[in-house]
């Protein structure tokens, strides 16, 4: 009886065990994205120049590529109120900011950050030169209103205050590194310098900014890889990644060699050079979302896009893989449902797979996509326009960034593994 009672209890917790759906992990991703318009809305440009207090002892300034602060007051005993403000609304909450502060003799203050209809998404940093950053001292700095839950705008506090030591020489705070287009332009044209490497332009945004693109090639192939980058003006870790990628790919290992016999690479390292460099929030300077604009087009700066594609289709190119890096909560792949893209697809599973296996120690989830049309987004229009498997890579905002090189470095060697296979 005993042993009876003891097997139907065993068989019960394995059937109930089986059932039990596996537990979530880590960020799950967006949902699907609304259909929008894309024909161009205002945006309000902000002023850009330098405040002063205290009888002109201590400076704030954005104006340089990136600076984004749209207000700053003294509230006495050197406490100051900055407000950043989106560059038109409704925009998705990415409150970039960037700005910098220097007095006339060492002091030390402190900065309320406050944020038109959002919360304090990205964790400041600070340099002395524009160009290395490190996260701000935790000790100095402090949630106000802190939030709840582990990802997402209602996760982060409502505003924070951080400590900042000022002296003449300018200290840079900012949501995250600065990659204005000057800076993005001399790594290029550093990448350039390689014999296989070329850089032209292949349209121009709405401010009339270069589109520069990056050809990297040992001769002429019909076969070619398509990679951009900052869509999204704050999205600088998935650049970060990126930048690590083109970086591998046209390098001087036996593997990179290989690749470049056989494929040529296509590069547009910042789609939006006019929102990079206005310190915007999310859009270009039509106060539109590019990564919406792949079915109409209504953006001069995805057409230059869509009018190379089409160029070098039409010369007898095909496409076999495209890239899309941007940023979010954290990792995360949106590849499109191989159920739609059949044996064709593989290739960006397996990818996926391969980058997972040499790097199990950061867990990424996958969220493919069942929806395809209207293509609104590049990875869309990529495979639905031009037949290219495709994915948006998306690094976390605050993953380490010796491991968004890694990972850039791993991505690379394992799609020249694959296509190696071909």
């Amino acid at each position: 009886m005993k042993k009876s009672i003891f097997t139907v209890a065993l068989t019960m917790l394995i059937l109930s065990c089986k059932n039990q759906k596996p537990v979530a992990k880590g960020y799950q991703g967006q949902g699907k994205s609304a259909v929008v318009s894309t024909l161009s809305k205002p945006v309000q440009k902000q002023w850009k120049g330098i405040w002063s207090f205290d009888n002109e002892s201590i400076f704030f300034s954005n104006d340089f590529e990136g600076g984004r602060l749209n207000g700053i007051t003294s509230d006495g005993n050197d406490h100051y109120t900055a407000l950043i403000a989106a560059e038109n609304t409704p925009i998705n909450v990415s409150p970039w900011y960037a700005f910098k502060v220097w007095s006339n003799t060492p002091r030390t203050i402190t900065i309320k950050m406050t944020y038109q209809d959002s919360r304090s998404r990205y964790y400041p940093k600070i340099s002395t030169d524009g160009e290395n950053f490190t996260p701000i001292d935790s000790a100095n700095f402090i949630g106000i209103n802190e939030g709840t839950g582990t990802f997402g705008i209602k996760a982060v506090p409502e505003m924070v205050e951080i400590k900042v030591k000022t002296t003449k020489t300018p200290t840079y705070i900012t949501a995250q590194e600065l990659y204005g287009s000057t800076r993005v332009k001399a790594w290029i044209d550093s990448l350039a310098a390689k014999p296989f490497i070329s850089t032209y332009e292949i349209g121009r945004s709405r401010e009339n900014r270069s589109m520069n693109l990056m050809e990297i090639s040992n001769a002429q192939h019909k076969k070619a890889v398509m990679v951009i980058s900052r869509q999204h003006p704050p999205e600088v870790t998935g650049f970060l990644a990126m930048k690590s990628f083109i970086e591998t790919l046209s390098g001087d290992s036996p593997k990179a060699q290989k690749f470049r016999e056989n494929y040529d690479l296509f590069v547009v390292p910042l789609m939006n050079p006019d929102g990079v460099d206005n310190g915007h929030w999310r859009h270009n300077m039509g106060g539109i979302d590019l990564n919406r604009d792949w079915q109409e087009f209504n953006q001069p700066e995805t057409q230059s896009v869509r009018d190379f594609l089409v160029k070098k289709e039409s010369e007898g190119y095909e496409f076999v893989f495209g890239a899309d890096f941007h940023s979010t909560w954290d990792d995360i792949y949106y590849p499109i449902d191989s159920t739609i893209t059949g044996e064709k697809g593989e290739i960006v599973f397996d990818w996926i797979e391969n980058i997972t296996n040499r790097l199990p120690q950061k867990h990424t989830n996958i969220k493919p996509s069942m929806d395809i049309k209207p293509t609104m987004v590049s990875r869309n229009y990529f495979y639905v326009n031009h037949g290219m498997p495709a994915i948006v890579f998306e690094l976390g905002d605050n993953t380490p960034r010796d491991f968004l090189k890694q990972k850039g470095k791993v991505a690379a060697e394992e799609l020249m593994d694959l296509l190696a296979k071909d």
